[in-house]
């Protein structure tokens, strides 16, 4: 790839972006590790408190890339097929066909997932790895793009179902809004800047945003970042506040990411700063902690960012002066 395709791409990211932005204030960063997700084939987890724009971040996404969206408010009744659809009865034919479900939409909301089974997560999220839904021997594939953007409430744990490890590990980056500044809620109190999704423009297609995929593919990535970003991993699985480090999907899945952030950046490269800015949004969600850190009140986060910290950081020479 080169400097000038790179930042011809990266040219149509901050189109994207700032669209977005209109609907999403001071988010930005929030804002770009979505797009990253989506275009990396990922999925995004959202956990914060009710009210600081997550549905709104879902929904700003699926108007700017002309995409269908649509909502799945999870609930302890929702059954498998009210995510993925059913076969019904068509009494003309006297056939079963296949009635589709909310998850054939470029951009699925699944509203606070954890308060719904085991068994209905666990439909979504086959749809998730799978991209596709198989009923009665018959493959359904989703939609391209498909983007699943998963909501939790941290607050309001009673009666919910906590997700595993091993489902958690599903979704490339885990993010948390945050309060906006004291900016950008003042002009949300007023209205002034504020843009309805309903009234964002199409800034890019499908078939644009392949394209923008399949560049990311072609990002350098010099062994000495797949050695930076290896020795991290293997310092999670060895180290004493960690009981379960990231996983050989993990660590593929960062690259995948690390690929479309570069060139979100208008960069044909790659280098260790873009792995410290993903290391904890791709992976702190797939640790598990050691009994004394939880106890501690230590996050994944904090432990994450503290060995990241720590790792000893390629030197541009190594990196044949790239």
């Amino acid at each position: 790839m080169t400097a000038a395709e790179a930042g011809e791409h990266a040219e149509r990211f901050a189109r994207l972006s700032a669209e977005i932005e209109s609907a999403v204030l001071g988010k930005r960063e929030m804002v770009r590790l979505a797009l990253v997700a989506m275009l990396s084939e990922g999925h995004v987890l959202l956990e914060d408190v009710p009210g600081v724009g997550k549905t709104t971040l879902a929904r700003a996404i699926a108007a700017a890339t002309d995409g269908e969206w649509q909502r799945i408010q999870f609930t302890p009744d929702l059954l498998p097929s009210d995510v993925t659809g059913a076969p019904v009865y068509n009494q003309d034919t006297r056939e079963f066909q296949f009635h589709p479900g909310p998850v054939f939409s470029n951009v699925v909301i699944a509203d606070e997932i954890n308060r719904a089974s085991p068994k209905a997560q666990s439909a979504l999220l086959e749809v998730m790895e799978e991209r596709r839904v198989t009923v009665d021997g018959r493959r359904h594939p989703v939609p391209r793009p498909f983007l699943v953007v998963a909501t939790q409430n941290p607050v309001e744990m009673d009666g919910t179902y906590r997700l595993p490890e091993a489902q958690l590990d599903r979704f490339l980056v885990r993010l948390s809004m945050g309060y906006p500044d004291t900016e950008s809620e003042l002009a949300i109190m007023r209205g002034d800047r504020l843009t309805d999704t309903e009234d964002l423009k199409t800034v890019v297609d499908a078939a644009q945003l392949a394209e923008m995929s399949a560049a990311a593919r072609r990002v350098h990535i010099h062994d000495a970042i797949y050695s930076y970003a290896l020795g991290i991993a293997h310092t999670t699985r060895d180290h004493e506040e960690i009981h379960v480090g990231v996983s050989p999907r993990a660590t593929a899945a960062l690259m995948r990411a690390l690929r479309m952030y570069v060139l979100s950046e208008g960069r044909h490269y790659a280098t260790p700063e873009d792995v410290k800015a993903l290391a904890v949004p791709v992976w702190a969600h797939r640790l598990v902690l050691a009994a004394g850190s939880a106890v501690s009140g230590r996050t994944p986060g904090e432990v994450l960012a503290d060995i990241v910290d720590r790792a000893p950081t390629p030197q541009p020479v190594r990196l044949g002066g790239e």
